[in-house]
Order: C-alpha cells, then structure tokens, then sequence
C-alpha cells in the first residue's frame, strides 16, 4: 500500500498466477518420431503410440512420456499431427479436401411451440423386405406425425414433409434432423423454398434429438409392433390406421410433461391460431 502512495485499492486481491509460465520441452527427436508413426499409422492415438513408443525410447535413451503427455504432444501441433489422403482431381492434381460446414443445434436453446420441427427415420426389416417411417415431432408440445413409406427416397420424404407443412397451422422456423441422405435433395430443396432453417445433429450423436428418438419407440411399442404385418403386405392400409392412431396421440393421450394434457391441448393454450384443428377434416 505504501509503494501505491496509500492507495487502499492496492489491497484487493490480485492473481497469484506466475508472470512467466513454464513452457513444455520435449525431445524433437520424439516429436518426429511421433509425427513419423500417424504418417505411417494415420491418425493413431495416444495410448497405441505409448505401446509402441516404449523400444524406440529405450533404444534413444529418451524418457517414455504418459499417455496424456503424448497426447498434449499430439494437441500442440498446430495441425495436430493428422495426415488426410491424397486427392487427385481430373487432371492428376493434388485437391484440397474441403468440408462443409453445417449448422448444428445450439446448446441449452428452448423451443417455443410450433418453432422447431424434428425429424427422424424409423427402418422395419422382415424376411429381407424393408419399410422405414418417417417421423415428426415437435419438441415444445410433443404435437407428432407419421407416416410410412415404401424406402427412404429423398422423393418420399419429400412428399410426407409437404404434407405434414400443409397440415401445420403455422410453418416452423427451424428443422432438426440427422446427417441421413433421406434429408437431402429434394427434402432440402422443400425446406429452402418454404424458408425454414436447418439444425443438423453430430454423427453418431442421436441424444441430439432425443424428443424425436423418444417418439420413435412410442410409436412403435404402442402401434408398430402391432402392426407390423400391414406395414408389410398393405401400406396404404397400415398409413389408415396409423393416422386414427395419431389422433389418440395429439387429441386424447395424456402426456407426463405437458401436465398429464395431450398435446392438442396444450397447443391451444400456447398457440391460439391452432383453434382451427378442432374443424379440420
């Protein structure tokens, strides 16, 4: 305080963080030889590299890093040590491999009604005959529609997305979906012209869309497994019943999250527009 001129404000306190940070040191030797194997090996981890590490370090007389030390090793590389095919283009070249980069569902984002729409496919297989139904549900009011389809050609997605944007008594604002070709082409196209955005999920991330995965074994607990002969021998048949099905899912079965209402109801209490579904034929 006395070195601040009697400042009190040199009294509170400050970092105790070291002004000059030890940096790490490692063996160039080891650091070539690492990036040696993932160029020989591609993209091998940390705990293999340790394994095979262990003679080549013994033979240099160098210490053995832990497998969390390679694996900062690794991380410090500023293009972390990962070696991408070779590509050609037409003309022998090396091509730049280039990803898109897609829109991904935000974190701890909450929905209103009708705002999002999510999307999945459910695929049935019997005596080497597929049938896959596709899936929407809104996440917000658990409002749901189905629908069968023959295979998951971007030409029957397409055909069940527009009749579901039909039947919606406003057009979402944003679509859920995984990475599936189902979603692609033509099915793109339709959410392009109609305006609405795209959230993707990561690969092998289903948990990302866990109000659709949820819908998914409803469905087929309480009406696919009962059903499952006409989704096979008659779909139109299959598609009859499974739309009566739906009206008990939206118009009458209660639902634990919405206050034990079904969710018909509860979109007539949030969305006032909605009050035209209880004429809609």
């Amino acid at each position: 305080m006395k070195a601040e001129g009697g400042n009190p404000a040199a009294l509170a306190s400050q970092s105790s963080a070291p002004k000059r940070r030890r940096s790490p040191k490692t063996d160039p030797r080891l650091v070539a030889e690492i990036r040696r194997l993932r160029i020989l090996h591609p993209n091998l981890g940390k705990d293999k590299l340790h394994v095979l590490l262990r003679p080549w370090c013994a033979e240099k007389g160098i210490a053995l890093p832990s497998v969390s030390t390679l694996g900062r090793i690794i991380a410090r590389a500023p293009d972390k040590m990962r070696h991408s095919p070779a590509r050609l283009d037409a003309r022998g070249r090396p091509k730049p491999m280039q990803r898109s980069r897609k829109p991904r569902k935000p974190k701890g984002v909450a929905t209103t009604a009708l705002q999002c729409l999510a999307v999945d496919t459910i695929e049935r297989v019997r005596d080497g005959l597929k049938r896959y139904l596709v899936t929407f549900i809104d996440p917000a009011s658990a409002f749901a529609l189905a629908v069968a389809l023959p295979s998951k050609a971007t030409r029957h997605t397409q055909a069940a997305l527009a009749a579901v944007l039909d039947l919606l008594p406003q057009k979402p604002q944003v679509l859920l979906s995984d990475n599936g070709s189902e979603f692609e082409a033509g099915f793109a196209q339709t959410l392009t012209e109609q305006q609405i955005a795209r959230w993707y999920t990561y690969p092998k991330t289903p948990k990302m869309n866990a109000h659709a995965e949820r819908f998914n074994r409803t469905i087929q607990e309480s009406f696919v497994d009962y059903h499952e002969d006409l989704l096979f021998t008659d779909l139109a048949r299959f598609n009859q019943k499974l739309a009566e099905w739906l009206v008990f899912y939206n118009a009458e079965r209660p639902h634990h999250r919405l206050g034990q209402q079904p969710p018909l109801s509860f979109l007539l209490q949030h969305q006032p527009q909605c009050q035209r579904w209880w004429t809609h034929t």
